[in-house]
């Protein structure tokens, strides 16, 4: 089997894995008492088990170790040591949420054992080697630098996915709209092109896992949701995703497109295919900085929050933020086939027809607040940043 096969077919075992053992996981989390009670900030109307982070992974190490025992991947298990330390880095950061649902951890503690998680998967040989800077391609890094740097992106990615885990089925659809896009980008320049290294990148293969585990926990978590991934499942997949990442970047062939900004892409794409989740935390930060708040307070003033606020249900607010997502994620992609003067015109509409969305009818919300009596706000769940 070459081509895409393998990749379709690991994608298929970690959607089946993960969907058979929700269920499962569901028991589980109402056995040890892991179960989100509706309260004064909560969504949800009944008592909902989490922990759902512990079906995704068993998808996702179920589809790892298919992929060891397949011939198209034996090249990369043989002569890499990038799936193993995915496999322990992610194994950790599942440890960490799984404390931190059933007992709950400060945001320093949490923060702490992220980065010990992130820097045994970086040891285990994990790293950005390569960055692609304009005009001068490709540039090594050295471990004095590429460690600190690949820590910093698993973390930021991870509490990102965190942060956008706000609504049923909102950050498992985001991640794998994220994680489909960065599949198509990797394996258009990696294993059907040219690639960098002894060994295929393992970009595609963890991109392609992620989707499949993503698609097979979305039947049980989009609204209503029957079990909520928890901290245990958005530090899992933010783990999966800057994993793909980091060993995507640098390792393939730049596109080569007449404008030099082209020789950005492979750092760009991963930056703009999590455009939404970026940019809902670098607004949340800034927020809490005016407000003079703590940038770990949570708040209810993320771009999901905004949606429910102006009126659209639970399903269309996630439906709509999927959809942008995917567009924006679909069209960054697109510069590595047609390059930025034909996609960038098209980027920037979607853009702004998303800002205006979200933006422009909180405005009349806020006026139209403004000539009645203060109401008591609906009960909403709200993020666990760190």
């Amino acid at each position: 089997m070459t081509g895409l096969g393998p990749y379709l077919l690991v994608a298929a075992v970690a959607a089946l894995l993960t969907w058979l053992l929700t269920p499962v996981v569901i028991r589980l989390a109402r056995r040890v008492g892991a179960v989100d009670r509706p309260g004064d900030r909560k969504i949800h109307a009944i008592a909902t088990p989490t922990l759902g982070g512990l079906a995704i992974w068993g998808g996702f190490v179920g589809a790892l170790l298919v992929a060891g025992r397949m011939d198209a991947f034996s090249r990369m298990f043989s002569f890499s040591t990038e799936p193993v330390g995915i496999a322990v880095g992610a194994t950790l950061m599942l440890a960490i949420g799984v404390v931190d649902d059933l007992y709950g951890l400060t945001a320093p503690a949490k923060l702490a054992a992220q980065v010990i998680a992130a820097a045994v998967m970086t040891l285990s040989g994990v790293q950005l080697l390569y960055v692609w800077l304009p005009f001068a391609e490709q540039i090594a890094i050295s471990p004095d630098i590429g460690v600190p740097l690949t820590i910093l992106v698993v973390i930021v990615t991870v509490n990102a996915v965190n942060l956008v885990d706000g609504l049923d089925g909102l950050a498992a659809g985001l991640v794998g709209i994220g994680a489909l896009a960065y599949f198509v980008f990797s394996y258009r320049t990696g294993p059907s092109g040219l690639y960098v290294g002894t060994a295929p990148p393992s970009a595609p293969l963890i991109a392609a896992i992620t989707v499949g585990a993503c698609a097979g926990f979305l039947p049980h978590n989009f609204n209503p949701a029957r079990v909520f991934m928890g901290d245990t499942g958005a530090m899992l997949l933010g783990t999966m995703l800057s994993a793909a990442t980091i060993t995507g970047v640098g390792r393939t062939t730049a596109p080569r497109v007449s404008d030099g900004i082209a020789l950005v892409i492979p750092v760009a794409i991963p930056i703009l295919v999590l455009g939404l989740p970026f940019l809902d935390a670098a607004f949340a930060i800034v927020r809490r900085i005016r407000s003079g708040q703590g940038v770990m307070v949570a708040d209810k003033a993320h771009l999901h929050h905004r949606l429910l606020e102006i009126g659209h249900s639970h399903r269309k607010a996630v439906l709509l933020l999927w959809l942008w997502s995917a567009f924006l994620a679909a069209s960054t992609v697109a510069l590595s086939f047609t390059g930025p003067s034909r996609v960038v015109p098209a980027f920037l509409l979607v853009f702004g027809i998303g800002a205006i969305l979200l933006l422009a009818p909180q405005r009349r919300l806020g006026r139209a607040r403004a000539d009645r009596p203060e109401v008591p706000r609906a009960a909403g769940r709200v993020d666990r940043p760190l």
